[in-house]
């Protein structure tokens, strides 16, 4: 059983950067993907970016990708998202997942575990 709790979340305004973490326990996180997904008001939620156990694979929905960068520490069982030249589209509740299955992690909703969530709000 797989415990993530995020953090880093805020309030910025349209331009700026937030840096997103993910801490895991309660298993070997180095045995998991990982990805992030985000769900707006009113709209379902969706996958952003996922990375290999090593980190040398990525993906990216196309919404972000040249914006946002996954990356993870092993050592400290973390995953990470950098998030760069925000937009107020990019308003949501951004949530951590964590699976052994590169399919399911990067398909909305079907990932085995996940956080609770934290707020990113883009100011225009």
């Amino acid at each position: 059983q797989v415990q993530l709790v995020e953090s880093g979340g805020g309030l910025v305004q349209a331009g700026g950067s937030l840096r997103l973490s993910c801490a895991a326990s309660g298993g070997t996180f180095s045995n998991y993907l990982a990805g992030w997904f985000r769900q707006a008001p009113g709209k379902e939620r969706e996958f952003v970016a996922a990375i290999s156990l090593s980190g040398g694979n990525t993906r990216y929905s196309d919404s972000v990708k040249g914006r946002f960068t996954i990356s993870r520490d092993n050592a400290k069982n973390t995953v990470n998202l950098q998030l760069n030249s925000l937009k107020p589209e990019d308003t949501a509740r951004y949530y951590c997942a964590a699976d052994t299955s590169w399919t399911r992690i990067t398909t909305t909703n079907d990932a085995v575990y996940w956080g609770q969530g934290t707020q990113v709000t883009v100011s225009s």
